[in-house]
């Protein structure tokens, strides 16, 4: 009997095993070296590189953040016991954000059986039928629209965050796969267009990063050093560092991934494929817009997303939009779709927590501090640089924010820099790597959706390209921002 040739998966998952022993040899071996010779070596500095080289040899990002946190922890001086409890004291912070996720899934769902998503990708199909390649470009460029739309209403009027991609996507692959669209250009449009929306416009998940924490910590520590942000310094502030996600947006779109790209037809589930035109029923498309509505106004008033979804998917239900008995599988359809992304922020919370445990993030400020003198364009990038690493670290821009403030208020302020780009330098810090982290929600909401089908992977297809083409671009503008504002 002859052995069956290797297809293209197993050659790439053997060339994976074959590196993955020599990278974590060299590691090693560098890490013993360093010991030997008495270097030191900040604990956040190693446990980030350990973290994100993990997830570059393909182990599950959830072991990679774990095995991390410990190694970070215990170099850092920290016993196994006061970093486990480093560990575990903070994923209780994250558990209650992941259970948020998860109902916010199960309000996606319910909002899917309404049936609109379905006739979305049946009417884009029907108008791939025609052939003609001036129909197939419209078709592209509609698509492009409305998932940047979709990123931006998800952010600031309809508060579902990422959870509308695994219910969005997978109808739309088949779409997808004929117009021959590379999926990293995707990944980067949705990647973008969440980070810059709620970076700029101060409603919804917008008012919760500008407002109530941007603003806050700095109007917190600068209180006493004779600084106070008002609410319009916010969107001031970072709208040129938007601009640089927007620019690298375009990038990958019109440059980078323009190119076709082929993948195979797989059936996946939630694609529209010969189904059968979808009738709209007018009670259920106003009990939809009911439950965003009412969504909408109980996320503002009890300030709880949580609160919202909750009673838009009860809402839901009543109407009819799916049978009363049947909330059980479509809170369970939510659960599964939104599974992965509530433990890795669960798990990420126990890893900043260990980070904040090791005490090192302020001399890794301090030591660059150091460096910088009075040279204010060397004193933006380097700070700009530091907080893109330790937010990859944290994979959340929301808890960068307090834990750079205390540190970059102070510095901007002594270093000369003005209220706004001070405003500007610490928001655009804890935003850089939030797109792009492998443990941030938009990195893990982009490849729920594009990987529905398995042709899609998390590292390789949503992390690296949307880390190129969210950050680079935001370092620039946020750089010039800081010395021109």
């Amino acid at each position: 009997m002859t052995d069956l040739p290797l297809s293209a998966s197993d050659g790439a998952d053997d060339f994976r095993r074959k590196r993955v022993l020599p990278t974590l040899l060299l590691l090693g071996s560098l890490y013993a070296a360093a010991l030997v010779t008495d270097l030191h070596i900040n604990a956040v500095v190693l446990t980030i590189v350990v973290m994100i080289t993990l997830c570059l040899l393909r182990l599950p990002v959830a072991i990679a953040l774990v095995a991390a946190a410990l190694l970070g922890g215990l170099h850092a001086g920290l016993s196994m016991a006061e970093t486990v409890g480093a560990l575990n004291d903070n994923l209780l912070i994250g558990s209650q954000v992941g259970m948020t996720y998860i109902m916010v899934g199960a309000f996606a769902v319910a909002l899917a059986r309404s049936g609109l998503l379905e006739l979305l990708a049946v009417k884009i199909s029907g108008r791939l039928g025609t052939g003609e390649a001036a129909a197939r470009k419209s078709v592209r460029w509609s698509l492009l629209l409305i998932l940047g739309a979709a990123s931006i209403l998800s952010q600031n009027l309809i508060p579902v965050h990422i959870a509308f991609i695994p219910v969005l996507i997978p109808p739309l692959l088949g779409v997808l796969n004929r117009l021959r669209m590379d999926r990293r250009a995707i990944a980067c449009v949705l990647a973008c267009a969440i980070s810059s929306s709620y970076l700029l416009l101060p409603t919804g998940f917008g008012a919760i990063y500008l407002n109530e924490i941007l603003l806050a910590n700095v109007n917190g520590v600068g209180a006493d050093l004779g600084l106070t942000a008002t609410a319009d310094m916010g969107p001031k502030a970072m709208f040129l560092p938007v601009m640089g996600i927007v620019a690298g947006m375009f990038v990958a779109v019109f440059i980078t991934y323009r190119k076709p790209r082929d993948y195979e037809t797989v059936e996946s589930k939630g694609a529209a494929t010969n189904r059968p035109a979808i009738a709209l029923n007018l009670t259920q498309l106003l009990a939809t817009l009911a439950a965003l509505v009412v969504a909408l106004i109980c996320q503002i008033r009890f300030d709880s997303l949580l609160v919202g979804t909750m009673v838009g998917f009860i809402i839901l239900g009543a109407a009819g939009i799916f049978r009363w008995r049947e909330q059980d599988d479509v809170f369970t359809e939510g659960l599964r779709m939104m599974a992965q992304v509530a433990v890795i922020i669960t798990i990420a919370s126990g890893f900043a927590g260990v980070l904040a445990a090791t005490g090192e993030v302020e001399p890794l400020v301090a030591s660059a501090a150091a460096l910088i003198g009075d040279n204010k364009p060397l004193a933006a990038a380097i700070m700009l640089i530091v907080g893109l690493f330790i937010t990859i670290g944290f994979g959340d821009s929301f808890a960068s924010v307090p834990i750079l403030a205390p540190i970059y208020v102070p510095l901007a302020l002594a270093l000369g820099f003005s209220p706004l780009a001070t405003v500007a330098l610490l928001g655009a810090s804890a935003a850089l790597g939030d797109a792009g982290s492998p443990a941030s929600t938009i990195s893990l909401g982009a490849t729920a959706g594009l990987n529905a089908d398995g042709q899609h992977d998390h590292i390789k297809d949503s992390v690296i390209p949307t880390f190129m083409h969210a950050n680079f671009g935001m370092i620039l503008f946020a750089w010039i921002a800081a010395l021109t504002l």
